[in-house]
Parts: structure tokens; sequence; C-alpha cells
């Protein structure tokens, strides 16, 4: 397992340097390792942090005071960044610290499935009384989904939703509590966008520009140099790839035609600098490393670990879909990046 994540995030520092190179002198004005270097970085930071956790009992977690503090913390920089946030894709959701930039919704993601996996695991003996076990952490959850719909982050959103859902679907409730548990979501969202309409943020958050993200890839060829730019381009670099691609190096799409090659849509360069090889190896680690999740999971006779293990693969398994959906067309472009490969 710990193996495949080394591979993976080394296959991406590779890559971030090669998609980013151009991109780098031409866009940002920088030294075209500077992406390189800064990936490199925050690898060699996240190894030692990861080194660090991997010794901490994950138990500790659980406790009632670790969640409070995990909740105030992700709500405090979620608040923060709708008051003093960067903007950048059509969404308000970085926080500048010197030379630090900081996405709180990464925070979030895990702090959510952190939550939700202690809240259940505690209320095993009576899962199936909506009003103690299951309304109040779903309440927290639409409450945070309202803030990054502020910002706006839809990609974020879904993400979220999706690892919730699959994170109360395996906390042992009844198909009836179920049933009852996706009405109340409908409810949430109209609320939501009630609220959104009451206070004025409901042409903010679906804005002709954000919503041609979701229009544009129905008919890119329609509008090739608007709303499906991007989709075309990302077309061009898978098909140039063919089965063994360019070489490494060598993409022409990374030159400026393609916006967000090193990020968002890096796998478009992969396919088309390493081919179907390449993208079929970056796939294979991706999903060992899901499947394995699950399978320490499935081991796991702690309801607690078993949910943090099911909530965390299953997040890796919706975003790199979705990122991969986008590259391909499959799905909207909402800006989530490939776990793992992508830049930042």
């Amino acid at each position: 397992f710990i193996v495949a994540l080394i591979i993976l995030s080394l296959i991406g520092l590779v890559m971030v340097y090669s998609a980013s190179m151009v991109t780098a002198v031409s866009r940002y004005g920088v030294e075209g390792d500077y992406f390189y270097q800064k990936q490199k970085l925050a690898l060699i930071a996240g190894f030692i942090f990861f080194c660090f956790a991997a010794f901490i009992p994950y138990k500790i977690y659980q406790e009632k005071k670790v969640l409070k503090i995990l909740l105030g913390v992700v709500i405090t920089l979620l608040a923060l960044v709708l008051i003093f946030g960067h903007t950048a894709g059509n969404a308000q959701s970085w926080l500048i610290l010197g030379p630090i930039r900081i996405q709180p919704l990464e925070f979030t993601k895990l702090t959510i499935i952190v939550y939700l996996s202690a809240v259940f695991a505690n209320k095993q003996e009576y899962i199936n009384d909506l009003k103690r076990s299951i309304i109040p952490p779903i309440l927290i959850v639409f409450f945070i989904c309202f803030l990054i719909a502020l910002q706006p982050d839809y990609g974020g959103i879904l993400l979220i939703l999706g690892t919730v859902l699959a994170i109360v679907l395996c906390s042992g409730i009844s198909i009836k509590s179920m049933l009852k548990i996706a009405l109340l979501g409908v409810v949430g969202i109209i609320i939501m966008l009630v609220v959104l309409l009451v206070t004025g943020h409901i042409d903010t958050v679906f804005s002709p520009v954000r919503l041609a993200r979701f229009t544009g890839y129905l008919h890119p060829f329609e509008n090739q140099q608007g709303n499906g730019y991007q989709l075309v381009n990302s077309y061009l670099a898978i098909g140039s790839g063919g089965l063994t691609g360019t070489g490494l190096g060598q993409s022409v799409q990374k030159a400026g035609y393609l916006p967000e090659s090193h990020t968002d849509f890096i796998m478009a360069i992969i396919a088309e600098e390493l081919g179907f090889w390449g993208v079929l190896l970056v796939l294979g680690l991706l999903f060992f490393i899901i499947l394995q999740g699950l399978k320490i999971a499935k081991r796991c006779n702690d309801p607690f670990g078993a949910l943090l293990a099911i909530g965390i693969s299953v997040m890796i398994g919706i975003q790199a879909f979705v990122n991969l959906g986008a590259v391909t067309g499959l799905l909207p472009i909402t800006g989530v990046t490939l776990p793992f490969v992508s830049y930042g």
C-alpha cells in the first residue's frame, strides 16, 4: 500500500515537471522547474507528516474534545476564506499566509470523514434513531457545505456529499432510515437554495461563468474557443498519445494550449506523453490504493477504524472519478485535481 503511494506520487512529481515547464515561464514568469520544486518540497513535508501520523493511535481522533477542535478549526478556516480568501478559478477558496497557500477544503474533507466515522461508531446502539444519531451530524455537514457553496466550489461539495453518502451507507443503518435520510438531504438542499436566494448570493453561486462549466462539456466542439476550449484540447492531447505516447516531455498541448495542464488536466498530458500504457499504470496504482483501503476497512473489527478507512478510500475514488470524468468529457469541469498526481 505504502509502496504504491510512493510510486504514484513520484510519477506525479515527474509529470508535474513535464506538464508545467512551459506554463511556468510563459504564464507565470517563473523558472521552468518552479512547480516541480514546490511539489517536491510538499511531498517531502507530506511524507514526514505521514510517518509521524503513523505512530499516533487513530482512536485519539474519536475523542469528543479532538472532534470539537477539528470542527472548530475547519469552520473558522472556511469563514476566514470567505472574508480574506484569494480567488482562483472563479472560486474564493484559498488563504495566502506569506509563501504558504492553504485550501481549507482539503482539511474539511478529512475532518468530515473523521467526525462522521466517530459519531456513527459511538452511536451504534441506536444508529436507527435518526433524531439522536443521524440528523445532528448531517446538519453540521450541510452547514459546512453551505460555507463551501458561498466560495463557490461545486467540486468540493460533490466530493464531500459522495463521501458522506458512503459512510452513512456503511454505518449499519436500515433501508428505511436511509430513505428518511435521502428525504432529509433533499429538504436540506432546498433550504440551502432558499437561503442563498434570500441572502442575495444565488447569482454569485450560479453565475453564467460558473454554469458554463456544466453546459460547455455537453457540446464542446460547438464553441471551441469558448466554453469547450479546455475539453477540446484535452481530447487532442489524449488522442495524439495513442498506445505508447509522444515521449516524456514531448507534449504539444502543454505549450500554452491546454490550461491547467499540471493540475486539473494532468492526466491528458500523461495520455499524450506516455500513451495508453502510462494512463493504465496510473489508473492501476490508484485502483490498487483504493482497493487496499477498502480491504483494510473489511479487516478492521473496530467500527470507527472501518468507517475511517472506507471514508478515506471512497474520497480518493470519487475525486479520481470526478477528475477523470472532466478530462474525458463524461462530467462537467469542476476544478478537481487527481489525487497524488496533480500539482498541489
